[in-house]
């Protein structure tokens, strides 16, 4: 594993995207970066498109294409930055992911969530992780495929996710 030790105060919110999405180009063919869409915090996002089958291992998982999205907002009044780091399946409405915002202080500053389509179902406390951004993608993309195991699914909707997992810790 790679630990970048930048000083994280002189980031600029392009260059960082930027080098999530060479960080990403390593393991992803198509990933790109993107202005954030009026209803989403910060300004960029970095979307890898995903085969689910392969970066999950497994030639059961019931989805054939997925994205990640990643975004990070710096400067944010916070001692830290605030990021979203989701993995996405539009043909089975599914976004898991974790949030480091302001929207569920209850649960700390970072917590993992599990839409159906546009709707959360679930929030779950998770761990903070206080170091240079792309280091917190490289430790959430190695969570991410037990995050996405623990998916709770009914009827073939999310509900989501299985307390017991590990993830959760």
């Amino acid at each position: 594993m790679v630990v970048f030790l930048a000083n994280r105060a002189s980031l600029q919110s392009k260059r960082l995207h930027d080098r999530i999405r060479n960080r990403l180009s390593g393991e992803f063919n198509t990933v790109r970066r993107r202005r954030a869409e009026p209803r989403e915090a910060g300004p960029y996002r970095v979307v890898a498109d995903v085969d689910p089958r392969q970066f999950l291992s497994t030639d059961r998982y019931p989805a054939t294409t997925a994205r990640i999205e990643i975004g990070v907002q710096l400067q944010t009044g916070e001692p830290y930055e605030y990021y979203w780091f989701n993995w996405i399946e539009p043909k089975r409405s599914l976004l898991v992911g974790w949030h480091q915002d302001d929207t569920y202080d209850d649960l700390g500053p970072v917590h993992l969530q599990v839409n159906d389509g546009s709707t959360a179902v679930t929030h779950h406390p998770a761990q903070f992780i206080d170091s240079h951004p792309l280091d917190v993608v490289a430790q959430r993309l190695a969570a991410l495929p037990d995050v996405v195991a623990a998916v709770k699914w009914e009827n073939g909707r999310p509900i989501g996710l299985d307390t017991a997992a590990s993830v959760l810790e």
